[in-house]
């Protein structure tokens, strides 16, 4: 199999490359800059997808909360494009294509549900429109929308909290929970729809290697936690204490409010449908992941 990952250069990206290496299948991503076995989005925008590509994955998309980044309006149409745009040029690529891959893959986030203390929510549940993010995911999948006739198969996946010792949330909390400088963050009983990257990368293979996945699949862990079972959790593994909570007007001024709910508040997300698929998780609970990343 000959896979083309488009944002394949980031944390997530890494992962699935390897997963996808050592299973035999070749892989090239699509990033900014060209490079050994990389192609330039306006290489696909000029010459479509390569040749023999039998899968395409898209998942780039900018860091949301990368707390170097202003939550402007620049900002926002960056978050916007990196995920919309670019998960269009890729569908317009396979529309075009004389002989289109199997299989289209393409990522969404649990923002398209309305974060709820009570609710649950599994992959047939209603949302996308209630405020920027859901609206964003609401398009993102849109954009990845394929004619029916072309005969490609299409799975999304609408990924909950990543984490992975190397990057993403656990990279920015690591070291102040290795010196007993964690907490929970606002009042803790958020839910906290979280995955590790591992599984990520597993369910992406499982969708290119099953012809019989389609549709919607939440990419989140089978056992739903709050933001307090999480730190409590993630800091018995450190074996340290974590007695420093980071009060909400925090987050809202260091991320605005708009951006700061994706901490603040969250939705409690069943992979009901990752499940049935088959797919048979790595780390299906805390215990076990946060053991792994530390």
């Amino acid at each position: 199999m000959s896979v083309l990952v488009g944002g394949g250069s980031g944390f997530i990206g890494r992962h699935l490359t390897k997963v996808l290496k050592d299973k035999g299948m070749t892989v090239t991503m699509v990033s900014r800059e060209a490079g050994p076995s990389r192609i330039t989005w306006s290489d696909i925008q000029r010459n479509g997808l390569p040749h023999e590509c039998t899968a395409v994955v898209s998942m780039s998309g900018e860091n949301i909360l990368n707390p170097m980044k202003k939550w402007d309006d620049n900002f926002k149409a960056a978050v916007w494009s990196s995920r919309v745009d670019c998960t269009r040029t890729l569908a317009n690529a396979i529309i075009s294509a004389k002989n289109p891959p199997r299989v289209f893959i393409s990522f969404s986030g649990v923002g398209f549900y309305k974060p709820d203390p009570v609710k649950e929510y599994d992959e047939e549940s209603p949302g996308g429109n209630f405020d920027f993010l859901s609206r964003l995911c609401t398009e993102w999948e849109a954009a990845a929308k394929l004619p029916k006739d072309i005969g490609v198969r299409q799975v999304i996946l609408r990924c909950g909290v990543v984490l992975g010792r190397d990057g993403g949330m656990i990279k920015q909390i690591y070291w102040p929970f290795f010196f007993g400088a964690g907490g929970r963050i606002g009042a803790g009983t958020q839910w906290f729809p979280w995955i590790h990257v591992a599984d990520v990368a597993g369910i992406v293979t499982h969708a290119i290697e099953n012809d019989k996945v389609s549709g919607i699949l939440n990419a989140v862990a089978p056992h739903p936690a709050t933001n307090a079972e999480f730190t409590k959790t993630f800091a018995s593994a450190l074996r340290r204490l974590a007695v420093f909570p980071i009060p909400g007007f925090v987050m809202n001024f260091a991320y605005g409010p708009e951006r700061g709910k994706v901490v603040l508040e969250g939705q409690k997300v069943i992979p009901k449908r990752t499940l049935q698929s088959g797919y048979k998780f790595v780390f299906p609970d805390l215990t076990s992941a946060c053991r792994d990343l530390t």
